[in-house]
């Protein structure tokens, strides 16, 4: 029984000296188990002194059997919390002791908090009365042999674990250097590789573009000195009757020729016969379909897959090479459509899109205060490791320091699982990012009181927390 008891003392006190070592680790592993940051504060600190004192109790006499029952209760919501973060899919670090040992949760996290489980419901089950004696009591009733026995061995154990400790981490180190040597030799190749970009498709920016004369879905012919008469830039789509990623960028494209109407006009070159074409006109909202017999018209553009698409200048000359795919189709339309960056000085870019009940945001809803404009990605690793550090600035914010705008991509649900208290748009197609000369997460920008950009944009944590002020909590790998 003494033995039983002591082993789980051990166990319950490096635990909890552990966790009082690294406040800060061990407040963002709370965090990451689903507690919200405000009660982070007070668990971090209660949690070990809970563990310590159950160590205590377990090593004396008369409160042995109360020892274990904390003791059973405390692994139980340990063993409960851990089984519901992993059926969510989550796997933070247990931080279980500290900075001596923190490795994502997973089977044997559980299993091993199942068998100090069963240790501590055998104390219990033997009840009070059978407890054994204290642990400073045993000692006492040793001889002087015995004694001498008792100290030089748990020292010789002591030193064991020590050195076997070192050992570890020494191999722990020794992986994590070859991993970091076999990363940059990767990140050589990689860039050996990438020294010689391919050349772009299409033909040469500033050539004169290949006219035709395609069937329209009304029957009509339709020539390039038609699609360019309004003396706008021209999109050239070409698409194809069985193409699903065509399908998909569909709907998107209806939304362009009807939002960017004014400076963009984008054709729709397929192929196929005209009921298709036209059952595919009435289902995505899309306008402007022109009819190639073969693939003629894409292989004077030299455009060899679908979707693509090709910039005509509004003086009939090539203006683009050819975008592959939907992701850069929607950078070359974006590209002609948006206004250049904003610079220091200039009147905010207007926002107006919606927040995660759907309701738009309006910056000029900021005006009177300074505002920090937070580009930010749910998606993102080195988002998530100052997620905790602005929450943090949020909840201790000063009356005079800039409030906080979230411009995020991503899901709705994953957004509001960040739990921002500050607004927080939607921006999935990087629009607005994209006008505020942010190029990619996290950034951020100050507007002062007036509306106008105030600083230049600050990217990464550093700069970030720079600009806003905000005090680093946690440790960023």
């Amino acid at each position: 029984m003494l033995i039983v008891r002591s082993l789980l003392a051990l166990v319950f006190a490096v635990a909890g000296l552990a966790k009082l070592a690294d406040p800060a680790g061990s407040r963002k592993s709370i965090v990451d188990f689903g507690l919200p940051s405000r009660l982070a504060s007070p668990a971090w600190i209660l949690l070990p002194l809970a563990e310590l004192a159950i160590a205590i109790a377990l090593l004396t006499g008369g409160a042995a059997w109360i020892g274990a029952i904390g003791g059973l209760a405390l692994l139980l919501i340990f063993i409960a919390g851990i089984s519901v973060t992993l059926a969510r899919g989550q796997r933070p670090d247990c931080h279980c002791f500290g900075q001596i040992h923190s490795a994502p949760i997973g089977w044997k996290t559980l299993a091993r908090n199942a068998v100090l489980t069963l240790a501590a419901a055998f104390l219990v089950w033997q009840g009070r009365e059978n407890a054994g004696p204290s642990l400073w009591g045993w000692i006492a009733s040793l001889d002087a042999r015995e004694k001498l026995i008792f100290f030089l061995g748990s020292a010789a154990i002591a030193i064991v674990a020590v050195l076997t400790g070192l050992v570890i981490s020494l191999m722990r180190q020794n992986g994590r250097i070859l991993e970091r040597l076999d990363a940059l030799e990767q990140q050589q190749i990689a860039g050996q590789a990438a020294a010689e970009p391919p050349p772009p498709v299409g033909l040469p920016i500033g050539s004169e573009a290949p006219e035709f004369s395609l069937t329209s879905l009304d029957g009509k012919d339709g020539t390039l000195a038609e699609l360019l008469a309004p003396a706008k830039p021209v999109m050239l789509m070409f698409i194809g009757p069985s193409c699903n990623p065509c399908d998909l960028l569909l709907p998107e494209v209806a939304g362009w020729q009807h939002e960017y109407a004014d400076k963009l006009t984008i054709a729709l070159i397929s192929q196929g016969s005209l009921a298709e074409n036209r059952a595919k006109k009435k289902q995505h909202g899309v306008k402007r379909i022109m009819l190639q017999k073969d693939r003629e018209t894409a292989e004077a553009y030299q455009a060899n897959a679908t979707p693509a698409a090709v910039i005509v200048n509004p003086d009939g000359t090539i203006g683009s090479f050819v975008a592959l795919g939907a992701d850069e189709i929607k950078t070359a339309v974006l590209d002609r459509v948006l206004p250049p960056p904003a610079k220091v000085g200039d009147p905010a870019p207007a926002l107006n899109m919606p927040g995660l009940n759907g309701k738009p945001v309006d910056l000029e809803k900021f005006r009177g205060e300074d505002t920090i404009v937070l580009f930010w990605n749910p998606g993102c690793g080195y988002c998530q490791t100052i997620l905790e550090d602005i929450k943090a600035w949020e909840l201790e914010r000063e009356p005079d320091a800039p409030r906080l705008l979230v411009v995020s991509n991503g899901e709705v649900k994953d957004n509001k699982a960040q739990e921002f208290l500050s607004p927080v748009v939607l921006d999935n197609d990087y629009i607005i990012g994209r006008v505020f000369g942010s190029a990619g997460t996290p950034s951020a920008v100050l507007v002062d009181g007036e509306g106008k950009i105030a600083s230049e944009v600050a990217v990464g944590a550093e700069a970030v927390f720079a600009l806003a002020g905000i005090k680093r909590l946690t440790k960023v790998a």
